[in-house]
């Protein structure tokens, strides 16, 4: 059996996914753990950092097992398109409010892709943001303006 790491999808996958939950948990390293009953900051930081690395751990290791190629190209469309989506929302979370940023955000990434359908991007967006609103602004008491009044 021969392992070729330079085109495994799942191997590429599963790294990124370790990189990720490394550089999250070496960056909460200084926040106090705490115990089960009482929760420090460093509490959820590190333990979703763990599952996450070992999460990629079982990603990368069925990439080695399965050894699928990675297949198609490059997507200069969707490279610069996605980022610029997250920046879009960040800005517009400041000068509109939440659900206009969430709205941008939905169609700005949808139109990354070639299959951009409006139908389904509004009814996505109006689920997604139905659902946002009900858990993050009035289920946590996020303080997100939904509007903001100019």
């Amino acid at each position: 059996m021969k392992l070729e790491f330079h085109s495994n999808k799942d191997f590429w996958a599963g790294a990124m996914f370790i990189a990720i939950g490394a550089g999250a948990m070496f960056s909460a390293r200084n926040y106090p753990f705490g115990t089960s009953l009482r929760i420090g900051p460093g509490y959820y930081p590190i333990i979703l950092s763990g599952i996450l690395i070992a999460f990629g751990l079982y990603v990368m290791l069925r990439g080695l097992r399965k050894n699928e190629k990675i297949q198609g190209n490059w997507s200069i469309r969707a490279l610069i398109v996605l980022p610029f989506s997250m920046v879009l929302f960040g800005i517009l979370m400041k000068l509109a409010g939440f659900i206009p940023a969430l709205i941008a955000l939905c169609f700005v990434s949808a139109a990354s892709g070639r299959e951009f359908k409006f139908t389904e991007v509004l009814l996505l967006t109006i689920f997604l943001g139905a659902l946002s609103v009900t858990l993050f602004v009035w289920g946590l008491g996020l303080p997100y303006p939904l509007i903001r009044k100019f």
